[in-house]
């Protein structure tokens, strides 16, 4: 689709939807499948001047439901047919998509989009139970897009939207090209596409600009590497990047700018960022950098005040990428978004992430202070695991754990205490209620949890995932069984698997 065919097909939409009473401050629920008319429902959405809130495939009917009502969404856009897979009672509208070369019958003039007026709502994960509805207003996506100095934007690059659109990443995969004049290539598959099959469509369509979880650049510097040699720039984040991997990545895409991006929800994608030109000295991090435009950086002490040079402190950033808040929750929201110490009438945001400044200037990142992951950068709270396990039937006590598997990439195992508890069901259960990022690897049943000298649950003495219970299976037929069955004992870290089992679950 070129420009002017987008901007004919929004508007349609957006004309739709404002008969349908969309306007300021309206939050709409976008559920499609990952192709361009996602993109445009999204751009309708906002021509209308209302607020997308997305609502990904496979969403669990249960947690649907829940975010829709907690996002206040008064209605939902998704595909023809698509109605089917929505919450009973929910109001829909299917959009066509028009055929190419389509025009409006008559001029129309959308509603002034004001900076501060609401753009969408994203869901992160609850310490509680409860996912946190982050509240991002449009002059906070502006900042990100306009002017950038942490990434070339514009009519030159080629972007890859690879990002799930409920995943803040794709605030800049989508709006960076599309408010510069670039080229956007929705990826056909996604997170879904293995590893050879990214590496493929990025040199196919001459990808020069792309964004990877720090999980996904870990595995495609191993796996994919030369695949990579036509980006102009890579940039990765989302979690620790692995010096090892970002010193084979430096050495193996000389032409490719390389850089570390470091941002929660809360402030817009990203809130620092380091170009990275040499690999890091030996038992030192990657620095996540320095605030970028129209964004600020304080390290604060335990009493709220700036912390020495090289002083470890609680990361705070402020600026014009702070969002509004979370969606109907004034505490939490004042929690964490404070009066700034030293600019009157402006905000900070408490990031809970503990960092320190280098003699350099550059910020180094040392981990949460709190239990709050990234997994696959999906920010996880090993809480809200814990929450809904425990709402589960016969579940007496709960606990989530997480583990680095020796690729170094992370995982959740839960554990479950309770009379005729099956992990396997468990698991399956979950998977009904929660979102995929947060559906433990595997349940692990206990009959009891181990406890400190205080009383607490000790996380330390949760047994390593690897034995637990598994449904009895023949063993392997003939050679080549036996040979598949070996690769999984090393490769998976299980022993003797059956004939029965599935892969996947393993």
């Amino acid at each position: 689709w070129s420009y002017s065919g987008l901007d004919a097909w929004t508007e349609a939409w957006a004309r739709e939807l404002a008969s349908a009473g969309v306007g300021p401050e309206v939050r709409v629920g976008v559920a499609f499948e990952r192709s361009v008319a996602m993109v445009a429902a999204l751009l309708a959405v906002w021509r209308a001047c209302g607020a997308y809130v997305p609502i990904e495939p496979g969403l669990p009917e249960e947690r649907r439901r829940w975010l829709l009502a907690d996002a206040g969404c008064r209605l939902v856009v998704t595909a023809p047919g698509g109605g089917r897979d929505l919450p009973e009672g929910t109001a829909v509208i299917e959009l066509e998509v028009p055929a190419a070369g389509f025009a409006p019958s008559a001029a129309w003039s959308s509603p002034e989009i004001l900076p501060e007026g609401l753009a969408y709502v994203l869901y992160t994960s609850g310490s509680t139970g409860r996912p946190k509805g982050v509240a991002v207003p449009h002059r906070a996506v502006a900042r990100l897009v306009a002017g950038s100095s942490f990434a070339r934007l514009g009519p030159a690059e080629t972007w890859l939207q690879l990002a799930p659109v409920a995943f803040d990443a794709s605030t800049l995969e989508l709006w960076g090209p599309l408010a510069t004049g670039g080229r956007l290539l929705v990826s056909a598959t996604g997170r879904r596409a293995s590893l050879a099959e990214l590496g493929a469509e990025v040199a196919r369509e001459r990808v020069t600009s792309l964004w990877l979880t720090a999980g996904l650049f870990h595995q495609m510097v191993e796996e994919e590497l030369p695949s990579l040699a036509g980006l102009s720039q890579l940039l990765a984040g989302g979690d620790v990047l692995s010096p090892p991997h970002v010193e084979r990545a430096l050495g193996g895409l000389a032409g490719t700018r390389l850089v570390n991006g470091y941002g929660p929800t809360e402030n817009t994608t990203f809130s620092c960022c380091h170009r990275v030109r040499e690999a890091p000295e030996r038992g030192a991090s990657v620095p996540i950098g320095r605030p970028i435009g129209d964004s600020g950086a304080l390290v604060l002490d335990r009493q709220g005040q700036l912390a020495p040079l090289g002083t470890v402190g609680e990361l705070a950033v402020s600026g014009r990428g702070l969002a509004r808040g979370y969606q109907g929750r004034p505490g939490l929201t004042a929690e964490r978004f404070v009066p700034h110490p030293f600019a009157c009438g402006e905000r900070v945001y408490r990031t809970g992430d503990r960092v320190r400044w280098r003699a350099n200037g550059l910020l180094e990142f040392l981990g949460r202070a709190d239990a709050q992951v990234k997994i696959r950068g999906f920010r996880v709270e090993p809480g809200e695991v814990e929450a809904v396990l425990g709402e589960l039937a016969g579940v007496r006590a709960a606990a989530v754990k997480v583990w680095t598997r020796a690729a170094g990439d992370k995982q959740l195992v839960a554990y479950a205490v309770g009379e005729g508890l099956s992990g396997s069901a468990l698991r399956e259960e979950l998977a009904r209620r929660l979102p995929e990022p947060l559906v433990p690897a595997s349940v692990v049943v206990l009959e009891a949890l181990p406890l400190t000298a205080n009383g607490k649950v000790d996380r330390a003495a949760l047994p390593e995932p690897g034995g637990e219970e598994r449904a009895p299976s023949e063993p392997p037929r003939g050679p080549l069984e036996q040979l598949l069955a070996r690769m999984w004992e090393e490769l998976l870290g299980v022993e003797s698997p059956g004939r029965e089992e599935s892969f996947f679950e393993l």
